[in-house]
């Protein structure tokens, strides 16, 4: 029986060349992606206007490829430009042009501004096809790891113990090589070596213990007008002070304060007891709760957890937007003076965040703790508190609250798992801002497109 094979013939070529908009499905992301970023004014995009040099690649097509990469889990440099030849898609969209990885990076370490605006840009644009209004918002935020490991990390004590180290190894160093000058002695250029070695690593001990001492004095001025306060109320307390005296802050650091030699910027971070510390930063996220699950709001800290992140969230959502009428947030966001500023900020605003109340166990479906490990709930005394509880416990109250972890958490979920997106690339609180600002940006674009198309 004869078998019939098609013919893979690898040695012909074509007789014309091929159009590679047939090669890319009509639904496919990255004419989204292109349609969108065309929106952007090109002025706020870093370019060389003078002329000079070699042809730059346009500004809305690096947009593009680097957009269309991270929202298919592409975020090295070095594999977007690998991308270039390898993906049908990227070759459409860079129209078979091939930046190198340097330029990759250079244009995003460049062009944070740009981003974020586009950004807003897209949400605008969401808007413009009614598939997007704001209404109530879900606030959250997770711990991504920064570009630092761990081990790098160093207290202010042994910061200030080496550098006086390499001080001293630094006069020593210097003084063994004008010896050796002096005794005309052969230079095998190891002393200069050594020397900047060590140079360089006290320089850097010399600015992590500034920066050390830079917080400690900004977190001093933070405190002193709460330690003022105390002082002045414990005076006026009848019958005299009692009682402990309140502590004053100090613009001095702690000997165990810690700073990360890599990243300073980034802190220790954990999640729960099992997967330990990591050198990461806290990506807090706005989502519309209406039935979008658009970004609407993003910013990225260094506190730990999400107390006293509430303002700020809202306060990061684009003032074209409008502001939200209500916000869903856990009990991380729990906060008092927080709640009187975002209403005070937004009257119309309705808070629903959980307190934690002493029925909260009871609302479990399945307690999978041992016994000895169930902490008592911890008992409300402060009438803000106790009056969001109340407001939690009604029908209206718990079906909003509900709202939370279905818009929310599922937002981390594709940016973790479907995205693949789990570290920081760039360094520093500024440039890792722009990196989340092009992360959520991707996934905007991901999911408005996804929604367009069931619309």
């Amino acid at each position: 029986m004869a078998h019939r094979f098609q013919n893979i013939d690898r040695n012909t070529p074509l007789f014309l060349p091929p159009d590679l908009r047939d090669w890319v499905a009509e639904d496919d992301l990255v004419h989204f992606v292109i349609n969108a970023v065309e929106r952007l004014p090109l002025s706020l995009f870093a370019v060389n206007g003078k002329g000079c040099g070699d042809a730059q690649y346009p500004p809305h097509a690096m947009l593009a490829l680097l957009i269309y990469c991270y929202a298919n889990g592409v975020f090295s440099s070095r594999r977007i430009e690998r991308a270039t030849h390898r993906d049908v898609a990227v070759r459409y969209l860079m129209a078979n042009h091939h930046p190198d990885h340097d330029s990759i990076c250079a244009f995003r370490r460049n062009n944070l501004e740009a981003i974020a605006a586009s950004f807003v840009d897209v949400l605008e644009l969401a808007r413009e096809l009614k598939l997007l209004h704001l209404g109530a918002v879900s606030l959250d935020g997770t711990h991504i790891k920064a570009s630092a490991a761990k081990d790098q990390n160093v207290t202010y004590e042994r910061a200030q113990q080496l550098r006086a180290q390499l001080r001293l190894d630094v006069d020593q160093l210097l003084a063994q090589a004008e010896q050796a000058d002096s005794q005309d002695k052969k230079d095998p250029q190891k002393l200069p070596q050594e020397i900047a070695r060590r140079e360089r690593l006290l320089a850097k001990m010399d600015a992590a213990c500034a920066q050390l001492e830079a917080r400690a004095q900004a977190r001093a001025e933070q405190e002193k007008a709460e330690y003022e306060s105390k002082v002045a109320a414990r005076q006026e307390r009848v019958g005299g002070p009692k009682g402990r005296p309140p502590k004053e802050p100090s613009a001095t650091p702690a000997p165990q304060e810690t700073i990360n030699l890599t990243d300073p910027e980034a802190h220790l971070m954990r999640k729960n007891k099992s997967e330990g510390y990591t050198q990461s930063y806290n990506a807090q996220a706005v989502v519309d709760a209406e039935g979008s699950q658009l970004i609407v709001g993003q910013r990225v800290s260094t506190c730990p957890s999400d107390h006293g992140e509430l303002v700020p969230d809202l306060a990061s959502i684009p003032s074209v937007l409008g502001q939200p009428t209500a916000a869903l947030g856990d009990a991380g966001f729990v906060q008092q003076e927080g709640f009187a500023q975002a209403v005070q900020t937004n009257p119309k605003l309705e808070l629903y965040v959980s307190v934690q109340s002493e029925d909260a166990h009871a609302e479990r479906h399945y307690e999978y703790r041992p016994p000895d490990k169930i902490k008592p709930p911890r008992k409300i005394i402060a009438p803000v508190l106790l009056a969001m509880a109340a407001k939690l416990r009604t029908p209206e109250g718990r079906e909003m609250y509900r709202r939370r972890a279905r818009t929310v958490e599922p937002v981390f979920g594709i940016i973790k798992a479907a995205m693949g997106f789990r570290q920081f690339l760039l360094r520093g609180l500024r440039k890792v801002t722009g990196e989340w600002s092009l992360v959520c940006l991707a996934y905007n674009l991901r999911r408005l497109h996804r929604l367009q198309r069931a619309a």
